[in-house]
């Protein structure tokens, strides 16, 4: 099994086993071994599943906007919860391609193997429920050959995806594309580089 198989199979994992509950507010309860690629990717990808449902919840015409508020905040938390372990993941690529010696006219990526990892997580969020859509007894007819078409295109992208990331591996193996990370470093969670905040704080 390659390294977009295994990332499916526990990306998929973790969304059936938060459907059980469906609740954002369900605790992870991880099931691969400490310090396992599994375990991290199970991690990252129930991230992305709880944030999700938060994103569908604050859609709500009806919110109370208190709620709403509140709601925002969990999910700035959560953006940077999934960002910090996007960043976690390209650091085990680090260490594993860490006596890699890229070759003269390797080339660099325009982002990191994580980075597409992140996309393949939320692709496999995105097959689930539109498979769900497809299948809906609810919907009529023209609904559900609507969402069998999306359902397609987004299995093809599936399929593309793995493809590229395990291309992209490869080539870091074989010294044809060197790794080069950067940290994100964003700006709106951070009270000395937010504006809003350190001006709030100055007062």
């Amino acid at each position: 099994m390659n390294f977009t198989e295994t990332a499916w199979k526990v990306f998929n994992q973790s969304i059936e086993d938060y459907h059980l509950s469906d609740d954002v507010n369900t605790l992870i309860n991880n099931p691969f071994e400490k310090d396992s690629l599994e375990r991290i990717l199970y991690a990252k990808n129930w991230i992305d599943t709880v944030q999700w449902h938060l994103e569908d919840i604050i859609r709500d015409e009806n919110i109370d906007p208190t709620d709403a508020l509140a709601l925002k905040r969990t999910i700035d938390a959560s953006n940077q919860k999934r960002t910090d372990l996007v960043e976690f993941i390209d650091s085990w690529f680090l260490e594993k391609y860490k006596n890699i010696t890229p070759k003269s006219d390797a080339k660099i990526n325009t982002e990191t193997p994580a980075w597409a990892v992140d996309r393949l997580s939320i692709l496999a969020l995105k097959v689930y429920h539109m498979s769900l859509e497809a299948n809906r007894d609810s919907a009529s007819e023209e609904h559900r050959l609507s969402c069998q078409a999306k359902l397609d295109v987004l299995l093809m992208q599936k399929e593309d995806l793995s493809t590229s990331i395990n291309q992209l591996l490869t080539d870091i193996e074989n010294g044809d594309v060197k790794m080069k990370v950067y940290k994100q470093m964003k700006m709106y969670n951070d009270e000395s580089l937010n504006p809003i905040l350190y001006q709030k704080g100055q007062k």
